[in-house]
């Protein structure tokens, strides 16, 4: 017995970028079993479980939001048309203090369900409030719960006022890579995340780095997101950020820079050589007046990238169908060439690098062999018609509210547009007054 997806444009997502129109995917257990064009074969109907009719609409691989902050959920539009420093000193850093292990545990759940209702079976969670292991456990139960893959990159910070020893940030990953990497039956995994160059000491930056390819972790960095921030580490250090990670030994496919807006030539040549994933947040970079990454210089030196909203405070949204729409046209605009980046390379961007972001192969594509972690989206939209190239109106067309099946792991999360896994009405309601106390504790209004 299995699950069939039929009558829908199946994006595989392979080098080619195939698409089957109309085609059909074969779910068996956790794993995509079969794919193929046109009708599915009549014995494969005849034993389905259930059949999803996918007429005029998009399955693709499940999104990935390559970075975000789970906790921000609880604090969005607080800090409206501020620089990234101020936005951080007045509204971030006092409400994040004054969160509690359950305001974690409800601003997460909150903000999985947002990233689940947008298509993502992915979330890489850069988590900042370090305050207690209760408050780090919170985001990791919450995704169990839901049942979304997560990265959970564990923020450290060795330098300034809110410093930690080495030795209590390794202690710390040691006791969530024991408790944590691979719980929920291998979809939540963790990693090193220290928070910025400018605020990790060169020491600690070394320690971690080899300690994390020693467990076989990935290191997830905010890396040149402003020019302020470039500045305080040249200071210290004499050295950009790219710079600055390239001599410690911080580059390479286990690192994921997370921004990259301020570059130089020199450093995406770093960069590209290394193999380091770029994680681009272009609303968040927009929203903060932080600048427009090089997406398209990047791209040209086969630096891979991935999409990310980052936090909902800096977005105030975790919808990544619209984002990658705003992605596609900053490129084209900051460059004044419209070809600046393509559909196929906007999709890809968001559905085909779970395999390099989650360190496996089994991600990122609609084929044999690879996970059931699939987006369903219905394009039968008056904002969508009419579709001509189901990959346009994915990028220029479709938002998260069109998101009409979620599958992970072979598990519908989304069916028909109703979450299956806890009651969101609920939920929405536990978080109206859990954040209105935590703003009351903080003192921010």
């Amino acid at each position: 017995m299995g699950l069939l997806i039929e009558r829908g444009a199946v994006l595989t997502m392979d080098e080619q970028n195939t698409i089957h129109t109309p085609g059909w995917v074969w779910v068996e257990g956790d794993s995509i079993d079969a794919v193929g064009a046109g009708a599915p074969p009549a014995e494969l109907a005849a034993q389905a479980e259930r059949a999803l009719d996918a007429t005029h609409m998009a399955v693709l691989p499940g999104l990935v939001n390559a970075h975000t902050h789970l906790s921000q959920t609880f604090m969005r539009g607080l800090a409206d048309d501020k620089p990234l420093l101020d936005w951080l000193s007045q509204a971030m850093w006092p409400v994040q203090a004054a969160m509690t292990p359950e305001d974690v545990s409800l601003a997460a759940r909150l903000g999985l369900v947002e990233n689940l209702r947008s298509g993502v079976t992915g979330v890489v969670q850069h988590h900042k409030i370090v305050t207690s292991p209760k408050h780090v456990d919170a985001a990791a139960k919450a995704a169990e719960a839901v049942g979304l893959r997560l990265l959970l990159a564990r923020g450290w910070v060795d330098v300034g006022d809110v410093a930690e020893s080495p030795d209590a940030i390794v202690a710390e990953m040691t006791r969530l890579r024991d408790r944590w990497h691979g719980a929920a039956q291998g979809r939540i995994s963790v990693g090193f995340g220290p928070l910025a160059p400018w605020r990790c000491s060169d020491a600690t930056m070394r320690r971690t780095l080899a300690l994390s390819r020693a467990w076989g972790l990935p290191t997830h960095i905010h890396a040149a997101e402003s020019r302020d921030e470039i500045e305080m580490l040249r200071q210290r250090t004499g050295m950009r950020h790219i710079e600055w990670l390239d001599s410690l030994g911080g580059l390479g496919p286990d690192v994921q820079l997370v921004h990259c807006v301020w570059v130089d030539e020199a450093e995406l040549n770093r960069m590209a050589e290394s193999g380091s994933l770029v994680i681009h947040c272009p609303v968040s970079n927009m929203y903060l007046a932080s600048g427009v990454a090089p997406l398209r210089a990047m791209l040209d030196r086969s630096i891979p990238v991935a999409l990310g909203t980052d936090g909902p405070a800096s977005h105030n949204s975790q919808d990544l169908l619209a984002t990658v729409k705003v992605a596609a046209l900053l490129a084209k605009v900051s460059t004044g060439t419209p070809t600046a980046l393509s559909t196929s390379e906007a999709l890809r961007t968001v559905a085909g690098m779970g395999g390099h972001l989650f360190g496996r192969e089994d991600l990122g594509s609609i084929a044999p062999g690879a996970k059931a972690d699939i987006a369903v989206v219905d394009l039968d939209k008056s904002h969508c018609m009419p579709v001509h190239r189901p990959e346009s109106a994915l990028v220029y067309n479709a938002v998260g509210p069109d998101v009409h099946y979620v599958i992970v792991d072979g598990h519908l999360l989304l069916d028909e547009g109703q979450v299956t896994v806890l009651d969101e009405a609920s939920l929405r309601a536990e978080c109206r007054k859990a954040a209105r106390r935590l703003l009351s504790r903080a003192g921010v209004a």
